[in-house]
């Protein structure tokens, strides 16, 4: 029983979602033959003020690109 744990910052919608379980699944059955029935995917969405990269949080990043700033929200 395949268990697949996504984690993605906020922001993605219902369809996309439902594109990322049925791309998963897809690839599964595909490479390893596991049932479609079996296979678990489970998305987790976080906030980007809880997601860092590059020695920064998403919202500061996002932010900074944006030529704004988010501390003192």
């Amino acid at each position: 029983m395949p268990y697949v744990n996504v984690q993605i910052t906020k922001g993605a919608s219902r369809q996309q979602k439902a594109e990322i379980v049925r791309y998963i699944t897809d690839s599964l059955v595909r490479v390893l033959g596991k049932k479609p029935e079996q296979t678990h995917i489970v998305i987790q969405e976080i906030d980007d003020e809880n997601w860092g990269f590059a020695g920064m949080l998403t919202d500061d990043w996002k932010a900074e690109q944006a030529g704004t700033s988010s501390h003192g929200r």
